[in-house]
């Protein structure tokens, strides 16, 4: 089992910056990949970025160049550094946990909103 706990979230202005983090707990050593999706309402939920275990990184267009995902094992906690925030980055971002037995495991969310 794994445990996700976002935060983070909230209201912004167009061009601000928000920090989401995603605290893990559980079975960690069993994690292969950690992401961050996001749905915003009426859509389906869609990566925005991810990590894995080794270190490779993908980002979804619209996240390349003003997204960073990060991780600090030492806390077990994965970041998203959203930069240059637009209107339509509007959604609740979720964490995600993929392990190396296939199966995965989603935080709660966390709302985030962009003022134009």
């Amino acid at each position: 089992q794994v445990q996700l706990v976002e935060s983070g979230g909230g209201l912004v202005q167009s061009g601000g910056s928000l920090r989401l983090s995603c605290v893990v707990s559980g079975s960690i050593f069993s994690i292969n990949v950690m992401g961050w999706y996001r749905q915003a309402p009426g859509t389906r939920r869609d990566m925005v970025a991810t990590i894995t275990s080794g270190g490779s990184i993908n980002y979804a267009d619209s996240a390349k160049g003003r997204f960073t995902i990060s991780r600090d094992s030492a806390k077990n906690t994965v970041y998203l550094q959203m930069n240059s925030l637009k209107p339509e980055d509007t959604a609740v971002y979720y964490c995600k946990a993929d392990r190396f037995t296939r199966d995965g495991y989603w935080g709660q969310g966390t709302q985030v909103t962009v003022s134009s």
